[in-house]
């Protein structure tokens, strides 16, 4: 019976890759694996370029509602009670410099994603390329979230300090505690503001991959269009 589920798996294997050789000659495009892979690492750089670069600028994560840092639900009760009593431009400080923090910190993500992208296999190529809509996001996210983590974590520590974000929630809090009757918060925000911080770098990303995957305009070469114009064959 294992030898019949083995080679069952073999033989569905070597019909997709027959099937991708199909298309590849089918269509006309004179599409190497080689291209694929090179088009596809050309889309991820752009992803990284014109969307993960915007969030580490001043106002990159603030501005952006897609991925702007709110508060946990832990400090939405801070926040409330703060403004209760007339103190709404503590609350403001407050979260504006956890995104901040999430700025200073996500220029770190680039070279990770790089390396990344570099060390993308001829099989992640095509797999990417005839998966789902997300597919090059998921793939950068299963192979650069630990080391960005390891890298997001100190550098958003650091972060809170250089732009005064440990001494504004230390404020925040140590007013908050002193109110009456109020059960006292101690949160962790260098690790919430480290998931945010990641939550909103692959967003970015699939924000970009979306717009290549479905938008002629957006592939801005050559190589792009032949890569994704495959891609848009095999979906009808």
């Amino acid at each position: 019976m294992f030898k019949k589920i083995v080679l069952i798996v073999l033989v569905l294997q070597v019909t997709a890759c027959n099937e991708l050789q199909q298309v590849l000659e089918g269509a006309g495009l004179g599409v190497s694996e080689f291209e694929i892979a090179s088009g596809l690492k050309e889309a991820l750089e752009n992803g990284v370029t014109n969307q993960v670069s915007t969030l580490a600028i001043q106002d990159g994560f603030f501005k952006n509602e897609l991925v702007k840092i709110l508060l946990p639900q832990e400090l939405q009760k801070v926040d409330r009670a703060l403004r209760d009593i007339g103190l709404s431009s503590l609350a403001d400080e407050g979260l504006k410099v956890l995104n901040r923090a999430a700025e200073d910190a996500v220029g770190e993500a680039i070279p990770i994603f790089k390396d990344a992208i570099l060390s993308m296999s001829f099989t992640d190529a095509r797999n990417i390329l005839m998966g789902s809509q997300d597919a090059a996001t998921q793939y950068l996210q299963s192979s650069t979230s630990t080391s960005l983590r390891g890298k997001f974590s100190p550098i958003i520590q650091n972060s809170f300090q250089k732009v005064g974000a440990d001494r504004v929630w230390n404020n925040v809090i140590t007013t908050y505690n002193k109110i009456p009757f109020v059960n006292k918060v101690n949160p962790n925000l260098t690790e919430y503001t480290t998931d945010q911080a990641m939550k909103g770098v692959f967003t970015m990303v699939a924000v970009e991959e979306q717009k290549i995957r479905t938008s002629i305009k957006s592939r801005t070469s050559d190589l792009l269009r032949r890569v994704f114009n495959l891609q848009d064959k095999t979906q009808y």
